[in-house]
């Protein structure tokens, strides 16, 4: 059974004032909406370092050089997530580039890190930027049994420990998506109850062979040049390390005690239109920090990222201040937490709470 999708209320004039804001920004400036040379000057460290930091770990095994490997392979997780920060998400959003081609260069970085650009796309494009934090739509906060994401949800008696046991499944994240999840995409043809449309046959030969080649770069060839135990330590701390990075940066941006889990009423519209349902389901955080900035390739302003997906995120701190400015304007209320650490309490408070209302 297909899942009903909600309506949102009618759109009035805060969206199109913003993006006339917006537009006029850059057209004063004259620049271009998608990346620049900051971005792809950042690709080509990302994509060298994980180069580099790849080949020390196949050379350097566990049990002579435990220190050194496993450092080697943590950097490796940290880099894979920058990299599908920075790279495949602006690619995945057409923004990387003013060029299609490299645009979906960049979003197949995806495919070879063990995803798919395609399921990604359908889940994350069209389902979570379209129905963000809506129980039963958004697949990002469907984590049920497991975890209990907002009070539509079925409250279970060990949902009150989850602030403590999330960090350990946002671990196996990365691990789950390789091998299982997509899977379950591809042979259900649904994404969170969604239809998904019948692949291409260049859609079945990507999906398939990106996760072939996967297991020969990340299983297969450390095997061969480490060892069985060594691959087996070394790609368990990779695929932590990954999969918690990109989970709490996820769950910073919508899982958090300020922002929103609206509910359609019973005719299925959602009380707000779209450009304010963005504003109230997603937060901000640590947007003054360069590093975390540079890192999260702007994920963290992911209020702007919601409202501008197709707007790279090499402008996000520029046009952040035009829509800080507009929600004042209208009354918006604009959710931010201004250091990292502060937006990580608030979100494992926000499990605890949903664990035990």
């Amino acid at each position: 059974m297909s899942t009903l999708l909600p309506r949102f209320s009618e759109s009035h004039n805060f969206y199109s004032d913003l993006k006339s804001r917006v537009n006029t920004y850059f057209d004063q400036h004259n620049k271009k909406t998608t990346g620049n040379w900051t971005l792809f000057s950042k690709a080509i460290i990302l994509v060298g370092a994980h180069i580099a930091f790849y080949t020390l770990a196949l050379h350097t095994k566990v049990d002579s050089h435990p220190y050194l490997a496993l450092t080697y392979w943590a950097i490796l997780g940290l880099l894979t997530a920058g990299i599908g920060f920075n790279i495949m998400h602006d690619g995945g959003h057409g923004s990387f580039s003013k060029y299609k081609w490299l645009n979906r260069v960049a979003a197949l970085t995806l495919n070879v890190l063990g995803g798919n650009d395609y399921m990604w796309h359908i889940k994350h494009n069209v389902i979570h930027h379209g129905f963000t934090n809506i129980d039963g739509v958004d697949d990002d906060i469907n984590i049920e049994p497991l975890m209990r994401m907002c009070v539509s949800q079925k409250k279970r008696w060990f949902h009150r420990f989850q602030h403590i046991y999330g960090a350990l499944l946002y671990s196996l994240l990365h691990f789950l998506w390789v091998f299982f999840l997509d899977y379950g995409k591809y042979f259900r043809k649904k994404v969170a109850g969604v239809p998904i449309k019948r692949l291409t046959g260049w859609q079945h030969i990507s999906f398939w062979g990106g996760k072939v080649g996967n297991l020969i770069v990340f299983m297969v060839i450390p095997i061969l040049m480490v060892g069985w135990f060594d691959a087996l330590i070394g790609v368990s701390v990779f695929l932590a390390v990954t999969g918690f990075v990109i989970s709490l940066v996820f769950q910073l941006a919508h899982a958090v005690e300020q922002t929103h889990f609206p509910v359609a009423d019973q005719s299925g519209k959602i009380k707000n239109e779209w450009a304010i349902h963005q504003i109230q389901t997603t937060a901000n955080f640590a947007t003054d920090n360069p590093i975390v900035t540079w890192f999260c390739g702007g994920l963290n302003f992911q209020i702007e990222h919601h409202l501008f997906p197709k707007i790279s995120h090499v402008h996000y701190p520029n046009i952040s201040k035009i829509v800080r400015s507009a929600c004042a304007e209208y009354g918006i209320r604009y959710i931010e937490y201004p250091r990292m650490y502060s937006a990580v309490v608030s979100h494992f408070r926000f499990l605890k709470n949903m664990g035990s209302i």
